[in-house]
């Protein structure tokens, strides 16, 4: 059988880089294995439901370039794509449970079930929970008639149906990141599975359309671990043959203490949302990578490195790159550590190797806002020149706006330093210079300079220093001579002029 996974979120708020690397590493495996990749959205939980959410998945997704075979949107064999559109498939299968006995019917009210906790507490049984022990004295299948349970039902009395989860019995799992596990069943209860509505929970829904959709393989979070002993044995219930599961590392805070969170974020200053939300509740804003200027490549370089690496010194991979190299076998099982300095890292790499035309493109549009009008052939120079400092695109204005305006004031601290009594005649004889040049490349004012001041027994910092603060404003920027043949003959001497003006 061919390869098949899937991503199932919940439509109840925005989607953590937790869920976004998820879905990258199933799209990983999927592709690495030429099977499959389906989005399907988990809306069951009606009462948690937020509008906006599922567009917010689907555009967050599509961002990071994270592809789906099948899904709401594309459609598909398996359709629907979106659970809340799949309601009567899933009243076949609990009517099958029910009919074979592996699952039962409970009514019992908030009340009673909270006076059953309470006494489990009081008498401090081992397992204070909805079980095989408990059951008998609760108020369901197993404690009314068949007849009473009917007229239950239809009276409307609400009701949930419940597994029959059975007693003493040692679950043998096999997980792909952690091996073997077991559990005993009288550690587990009774979990809803359907409720009166008319909709399943998650356990029910994931099981039946992870079945239906011939899904292959589950790979998911570190937190549905605890409830893979329930979804073997229904998988067993049902008489399916279960997918291989696969079982996430958490993503860490930076400390290492406890799973990343929104407010780990607000604290340090960094986006755990790949693109911005804005909570319709209450209109709080959260600013996204997207937002804050990563590139997407980026995030995904960084997310798939959190609790995977293939083995080798490399760090810096396209996404297609990843595609190729990704083994499940090869994911941790301990959490790990989220690095907001590691991760603006990995987004000046990419930004490195970004085409300098976009990102000239890019650039150009932020110039147009502050009415700068300049050629792209000189943005994209500019942009060459400058591009391996930037940690983000929004840096390159600080990086680069003297070549769009000169400087109207010199860095007190660069003047103090570098500006000496004889360098106003030093400056002067560098505009003379500069006058007589044809030729206005680089190379060669490096070379006729680098003559002039070895002639007159000068160091390179007392007449390098002051002419880049004539020219730039402080003793930033990079190569000052490529600095001076992009800005011209003409822009160079007229800065010189200025600054000869100011310092006489």
């Amino acid at each position: 059988m061919s390869v098949r996974v899937r991503f199932a979120p919940s439509p109840t708020g925005p989607l953590h880089i937790g869920g976004v690397r998820t879905a990258l590493f199933n799209y990983l495996f999927a592709k690495k294995n030429n099977g499959k990749l389906i989005l399907r959205i988990e809306d069951t939980d009606q009462t948690r439901y937020v509008e906006g959410a599922e567009n917010y998945i689907v555009e967050a997704l599509q961002w990071v370039g994270i592809e789906f075979d099948e899904s709401v949107q594309k459609g598909g064999i398996y359709a629907p794509y979106r659970q809340s559109d799949r309601k009567n498939i899933y009243s076949e299968q609990i009517n099958f449970l029910l009919k074979n006995k592996k699952a039962y019917y409970a009514f019992d009210t908030p009340e009673e079930l909270e006076q059953m906790r309470i006494h489990l507490q009081e008498s401090k049984t081992p397992v204070q929970h909805y079980n095989f022990i408990t059951r008998d004295k609760m108020k369901n299948s197993f404690t009314l008639s068949d007849e009473d349970v009917k007229q239950k039902i239809t009276s409307g009395e609400p009701y949930v149906v419940r597994f029959d989860m059975p007693a003493n019995k040692e679950v043998i799992m096999n997980d792909l990141i952690r091996g073997e596990i077991k559990v005993n069943s009288s550690t587990l209860d009774d979990k809803i599975l359907f409720k009166s509505d008319g909709l399943p929970t998650y356990h029910l829904a994931n099981i039946v359309d992870d079945h239906l959709m011939e899904i292959t393989h589950v790979i998911r979070g570190e937190e549905w671990l605890p409830s893979l002993p329930l979804h073997i044995l229904l998988y067993d219930a049902f008489g399916w043959n279960p997918p291989e599961f696969a079982h996430l590392p958490l993503i860490l805070k930076p400390n290492g203490k406890g799973k990343l969170s929104k407010r780990d974020g607000d604290q340090g200053g960094f986006p755990v949302f790949p693109i911005e939300w804005i909570d319709p509740s209450t209109n709080e804003k959260s600013t996204g990578y997207r937002e804050y200027g990563y590139l997407p490549q980026a995030v995904v370089n960084m997310l798939a490195l959190l609790g995977w690496n293939p083995g080798t010194e490399q760090e810096i991979f396209s996404i297609s790159e990843l595609s190729e190299l990704f083994d499940i076998l090869k994911v941790q099982k301990a959490g790990a550590k989220f690095d907001p300095k590691k991760t603006k890292w990995f987004n000046q790499q990419h930004l490195k190797k970004l085409d300098t035309n976009a990102l000239a493109e890019i650039y150009n549009k932020d110039l147009k806002t502050k009415n700068i009008d300049a050629k792209f052939d000189f943005v994209a120079k500019v942009v060459d020149l400058v591009k391996d400092r930037a940690v983000f695109a929004s840096d390159l204005w600080d990086l680069s706006n003297y070549f769009f305006i000169p400087p109207e004031n010199y860095d007190e601290k660069a003047v103090k330093k570098f500006w000496k009594d004889d360098t106003l005649d030093i400056i002067r004889h560098l505009h003379s210079l500069f006058s007589g040049y044809n030729d206005f490349t680089s190379n060669t004012i490096e070379n006729n300079v680098k003559v002039w001041i070895e002639q007159n027994q000068l160091s390179f910092g007392k007449v390098l220093n002051p002419l880049r603060i004539l020219l730039v404003g402080n003793t930033i920027g990079p190569h000052l001579f490529d600095i001076i043949e992009l800005l011209g003959k003409e822009e160079t001497l007229k800065r010189i002029s200025k600054g000869i003006k100011k310092f006489s």
